[in-house]
């Protein structure tokens, strides 16, 4: 449908050189746990222990510039705003109204339109497109899309990722992040996906992630990065007011937030296709 370019443009990288990945990627095959695993530091070269430090810090002072425990105790958000879509970095519209659902760890649902009268649900691993028709499957490479963004997204790697000893953290020191200064580090889990996280020199905020991924159709090689920006305090937890996506280079979304509620307790008939929820529209003035 229309709409369902946008709505995944919603719920929902710079490239690794080949030198550079491939050097990650034999330490991370080596021995995956070494770089944050403290019992085995004595087999472990100085340099290797001191590097992986570094990037343990990068992760601290981010989520500390985040709002800390605040940050990692939010149970569920809500944003409203607008959102642009691009082709070959092109627009495709004027931009579309949404309103974004999101209850952690895999909960999802975006409100496109005025009427809010389109809709999709994302629950564990399953998608539905809902309209005045009802609720459908979404195609399965839109849904496939959807679930990798999910499983590199910022939440899911300092929520999950960086507790997990089967993940590598790699320092890699300065970098430019758009045209900001940035710190990089690498992270690398056991199945050898490496996503790159960039945080401000001043703020320690996350302003940049990239990660790469070969698709299973054509086997080409695929790379994704997200710029975060624009961040304000809402309940003590830092959030990114702007977002922008880029596919292979090119930008593919920007979102632009104008209001953001953080654990007001969702109704759960919102992510059940079948409850036919009606959403409570602004009272017109």
């Amino acid at each position: 449908m229309k709409y369902l370019s946008p709505i995944v443009a919603v719920a929902l990288p710079l490239v690794l050189s080949m030198i550079h990945a491939g050097t990650h990627s034999a330490s991370a095959q080596a021995s995956p746990q070494t770089a944050t695993s403290p019992g085995t530091t004595q087999s472990i070269p100085s340099a290797d222990v001191e590097n992986a430090r570094k990037a343990r810090s990068l992760i601290d002072q981010a989520i500390a510039a985040l709002g800390g425990q605040a940050y990692l105790s939010i149970h569920d958000m809500e944003q409203e705003g607008r959102t642009y879509s691009f082709y070959h970095g092109r627009p495709t519209s004027n931009g579309v109204l949404f309103w974004r659902f999101i209850e952690y760890p895999d909960k999802e649902r975006v409100e496109l339109t005025k009427e809010r009268d389109v809709a999709v649900i994302y629950t564990g691993d399953k998608a539905y497109e809902v309209t005045f028709k009802g609720p459908h499957p979404i195609e399965k490479k839109d849904l496939d899309d959807y679930l990798r963004r999910r499983k590199f997204s910022l939440e899911t790697l300092l929520r999950g990722w960086i507790n997990d000893p089967g993940v590598a953290l790699f320092y890699d020191g300065n970098a430019l992040a758009g045209n900001l200064p940035a710190q990089r580090i690498t992270l690398i889990n056991s199945k050898n996906e490496a996503v790159d996280l960039f945080f401000d020199l001043e703020t320690h905020l996350p302003i940049k992630k990239s990660y790469a991924w070969r698709d299973p159709v054509d086997k080409e090689r695929n790379v994704e990065e997200e710029i975060y920006d624009n961040y304000r305090s809402v309940e003590g937890v830092m959030i990114a007011w702007g977002f922008t996506r880029y596919f292979n280079g090119d930008m593919q979304s920007q979102r632009f937030v104008s209001a953001v509620h953080l654990n007001q307790g969702l109704n759960e008939a919102m992510f059940d296709p079948d409850s036919h929820y009606t959403p409570i529209k602004p009272v017109k003035h």
